[in-house]
């Protein structure tokens, strides 16, 4: 079972209603820092989330299924907590998750690495800047 604490979820849903601040006065939305990391233990879907709608369900942020292609979009949190996986396991929330940079540069470093683990460990070795080479880039000396 995912617990998601009363700090996280006011962090999500802080960030979805300064979206839809940005969005009704036409400004441009915020760039947040992903608030939570789920994963399943047992392969390698993986998600990474900015915001929480106010139905309580619709989530946010980068989506990583384990085909190579990461996507930013809106998954569900209840269809995510209700995954049942073998050996009684269940999709868990990373306890330990540091975002390190906004959702950009993870969405970035996630398509450029395939996979949002990937992406984790590119952007450890470079979380200070968003504008260091992606580890991939091939106009990069870096690498």
């Amino acid at each position: 079972m995912i617990a998601l604490p009363r700090d996280l979820l006011a962090r999500l849903r802080a960030n979805a209603q300064a979206t839809r601040a940005a969005q009704a006065a036409d400004q441009r939305e915020p760039d947040h820092h992903p608030v939570i990391k789920l994963f399943n233990p047992l392969g390698a879907a993986t998600w990474v989330a900015t915001e929480l709608g106010p139905d309580g369900d619709t989530l946010f942020g980068l989506a990583d299924l384990g085909f190579g292609c990461p996507e930013l979009g809106y998954f569900s949190l209840r269809e995510i907590v209700g995954v049942v996986l073998p050996l009684g396991l269940s999709i868990e929330r990373d306890i330990t998750f540091e975002p390190l940079v906004p959702l950009s540069r993870w969405a970035e470093t996630a398509q450029a690495e395939g996979s949002i683990p990937r992406a984790e460990a590119a952007l450890a070795r470079f979380p200070a800047s968003q504008t260091d080479p992606l580890p991939n880039d091939p106009l990069s000396d870096v690498g």
